[in-house]
């Protein structure tokens, strides 16, 4: 009896064993099935998934930066179109100086033009006024010298004749 009734802790046995062995080699069958249909594609899925994620991060911090750099650029260029815009207005406002300047360079011409010919006007109406009283002038002497001729009377008489022909002509003429 002793024999036949000996007692093992977990009744193991052969049979139990076997099992055992059995089902552990199932298991791991089962686990390596499990990893290579099941476990490498989430693995391959988590994987690819973390990757795009990756590129997406970089692709924006690129992105970022490129705005950045077209931020500066523009930036840039506002400040050169400013720049531009103060040159043309300062050129601008060179022309309009020297527009001035030109416009008011003519004017004096143009007065000094008409001063010159006002002058010259003058000088011509003195010259036919000068001609004129030396019309007159020549036109009293014959007469005085016709009256001198057809009198021929003495030297009161001649002066008596001037008074008249100096009154006969009027005072205005000599005084002008």
């Amino acid at each position: 009896m002793l024999l036949a009734e000996q007692t093992f802790l977990f009744n193991l046995d052969a049979q139990l064993l076997f099992d055992a062995m059995l089902l552990a080699i199932a298991v791991f069958v089962l686990f390596l099935l499990m990893s290579y249909l099941l476990f490498n594609p989430a693995r391959k899925f988590l994987k690819g998934r973390q990757e795009r994620i990756e590129n997406e991060i970089n692709s924006a911090k690129e992105e970022l930066e490129s705005a950045d750099a077209l931020k500066a650029e523009y930036e840039a260029k506002l400040q050169s179109v400013d720049k531009e815009a103060e040159e043309i207005l300062a050129e601008a406002r060179q022309k309009a100086l020297k527009n001035e300047a030109k416009i008011v360079d003519e004017a004096k011409e143009e007065a000094s033009r008409i001063i010159k010919r006002a002058q010259e006007e003058a000088e011509l109406e003195k010259k036919h006024a000068m001609d004129d009283v030396k019309q007159e002038m020549i036109l009293i002497a014959s007469m005085m010298a016709q009256k001198v001729v057809a009198a021929s009377i003495d030297t009161e008489i001649q002066s008596t004749l001037v008074d008249e022909t100096l009154k006969e002509m009027g005072e205005s003429t000599w005084l002008s």
